[in-house]
């Protein structure tokens, strides 16, 4: 055979043999090695780590520990008036309010807050509106301290009822407003951390609320009708009374699916002091010994004062005295008397 065909054969042997086990890889399951995706590494900031907003401070924020936190900034854009890690003490701004509205991961200016003892202070941590309104409680009716600025609080109104008759008082108390939020205890509207971290509890004598301008004429009028207590609100209370207000049109519910506007709906409702639907428990709520109502008149003080011609009838008329059973009652002129039915005319 000639030489240029064997060579020509054996070629093509070889090419039949690439494509087939070319085809079997394919059948198989084989693929062709796939280039990864590489990430390529952040460049680090170039900059001092200034104070941020871990979350949204609107107007009125008292800061805690958790709404700030230090973060890398570049340096051209580092500003004069922002907090530099170096010069600054995180615990001194605690308890201080937020005057302009900060969003959240933007860096915090020092014209932003105010401390307290500054002038203004007071008015900058009040929301639009409000009012502030000192009430003064003891350690029994303080929660025994554990109420700190920026807590929710309900009042709590105790007083006696005498009413008109001889027996025992009527004792009652009453919860007369609801979510109020706590500006101050005594004069400090920080919460003081120990050398170990944790929030030191102090007893205090007065408390500094936050309310409208109706619901401060509420709180002077209570404060000379009773005793008032602090009522200490959880956090949780907020989603059932957004189903209330709802309910009763007090808080209208945003039209399709805006996460900002049911966001501010919410802050609407956690923010909102409220006041009405008072609920209450009298003294034989708790023990069977008390009165469930205002003690009434006697029987023979219903009829009156005495005249002079004897005890005064119903009405103010003079007459004799109130009888016991059906009766008729006689007008001649001015005169009023009330005979019992079968007595004589």
């Amino acid at each position: 055979m000639d030489s240029r065909k064997i060579i020509l054969l054996v070629g093509a042997l070889i090419v039949a043999a690439i494509t087939a086990f070319m085809a079997r890889s394919l059948l198989t399951g084989g693929s062709a090695p796939q280039a990864g995706a590489v990430t390529a590494a952040a460049a680090p900031i170039d900059g001092p780590e200034v104070l941020v907003a871990t979350r949204a401070l609107p107007v009125g924020t008292i800061l805690d520990a958790t709404a700030l936190k230090f973060q890398p900034w570049p340096k051209e854009l580092v500003d004069n008036a922002y907090f530099i890690k170096k010069d600054t003490d995180l615990k001194s701004l605690q308890g201080t309010v937020v005057r302009n509205a900060i969003t959240a991961g933007a860096p915090v200016t020092q014209g932003a807050l105010v401390k307290p003892g500054d002038r203004g202070f007071l008015a900058a941590a009040l929301g639009a509106g409000m009012r502030a309104v000192t009430v003064p409680v003891s350690a029994q009716t303080g929660v025994a301290g554990f109420v700190f600025p920026g807590d929710r609080i309900d009042l709590v109104l105790t007083q006696t009822v005498p009413g008109g008759g001889d027996g025992p008082p009527l004792k009652v108390a009453e919860t007369i407003l609801r979510n109020l939020r706590v500006l101050a205890t005594d004069q400090r509207t920080d919460n003081t951390t120990g050398e170990d971290g944790k929030t030191v509890v102090r007893t205090f004598s007065n408390v500094t609320l936050e309310a409208t301008p109706k619901i401060a004429e509420k709180i002077a009028v209570a404060q000379t009708l009773g005793a008032i207590s602090l009522s200490l609100r959880s956090i949780a209370d907020n989603n059932s009374e957004l189903e209330e207000a709802i309910a009763n049109g007090d808080i209208k519910v945003p039209e399709g699916n805006d996460p900002k506007a049911e966001k501010a709906m919410m802050l609407q409702v956690a923010s909102q002091p409220q006041s009405g639907n008072s609920t209450l428990a009298t003294g034989a709520d708790v023990s069977r010994f008390q009165r469930r109502t205002v003690p009434g008149k006697p029987a023979e003080a219903l009829g009156g004062p005495q005249g002079p011609g004897g005890p005064v009838g119903p009405g103010g008329y003079p007459g004799a005295a109130v009888p016991q059973g059906p009766v008729v009652r006689i007008a001649r002129g001015n005169t009023v008397t009330e005979v019992p039915v079968g007595g004589k005319k």
